[in-house]
């Protein structure tokens, strides 16, 4: 009887539900194809594989060329010091200096100021001076004491005339004793540019002579030029450096 009742009592319980086997999914609806995003990925890549090839075709076409540190003055020649090399695209448009062609260049003479940060180009040098118009360049052999210690290629300076003279003065005790003063007038040359300085001394000797070379007026340049001949010449700084 027992078993009866349980299996009676049992019938009447509804059955739970069936649950879903591990393997089923629900289904997915169909992903949106974007065939313009695509289209534009692909564009991209394109691009930047062009801009790529570009790059290593012009990185090997460079050149190394001279450029300009040191202002160099019209007529004036490059040294070393002067100049520096750079890396730039080769352009069969445009007349570079190479850097194998120093040597070359130092023989020549700047046909206008060059200034400092300019790729030089041959058209800036020729075989001669080419002063600008109403200008001419003194040559002034200097000792130390008549120019300022820090003088460079490219300063405005002031030339004035001075001369020695002695003379015998009395002292009011009655010792005599010679002096040497120094005469000075006008300024020979108010605003010169200095084109070129070079040290007159041998690989072993400095005897802290300059020679320079002054870019000045015409009209200022005969009595410049008698000064210096004389050794009366002193180079001072000028406001415009």
């Amino acid at each position: 009887m027992k078993i009866q009742e349980r299996t009676g009592a049992g019938a009447g319980r509804s059955a739970a539900p069936a649950q879903p086997s591990v393997g089923d999914r629900l289904p997915t609806p169909p992903r949106e194809r974007k065939p313009a995003l695509a289209a534009l990925a692909v564009l991209l890549i394109l691009v930047g594989a062009l801009g790529a090839t570009m790059l290593v075709l012009q990185a090997g076409d460079r050149i190394e060329v001279v450029k300009v540190k040191n202002e160099i003055q019209a007529g004036a020649s490059v040294t070393d010091s002067d100049v520096t090399s750079v890396m730039v695209a080769e352009d069969e448009s445009i007349n570079y200096v190479l850097w194998s062609q120093l040597d070359t260049l130092k023989t020549l003479k700047a046909k206008t100021t060059i200034y400092p940060e300019t790729v030089v180009q041959g058209q800036m040098f020729g075989k001669k001076s080419s002063l600008p118009a109403g200008k001419a360049s003194v040559g002034l052999a200097l000792k130390e004491g008549q120019y300022p210690a820090d003088i460079k290629s490219g300063d405005v300076v002031a030339a004035y005339r001075v001369g020695g003279t002695s003379a015998g003065s009395d002292d009011s005790d009655g010792a005599g004793s010679g002096a040497t003063g120094s005469s000075s007038g006008g300024a020979l040359v108010d605003d010169a540019r200095v084109n070129t300085v070079k040290d007159d001394s041998d690989s072993t000797v400095s005897t802290g002579s300059k020679t320079l070379t002054l870019l000045v007026d015409q009209a200022d340049a005969a009595a410049l030029a008698s000064a210096a001949a004389a050794g009366e010449v002193a180079i001072v700084h000028v406001p415009g450096n």
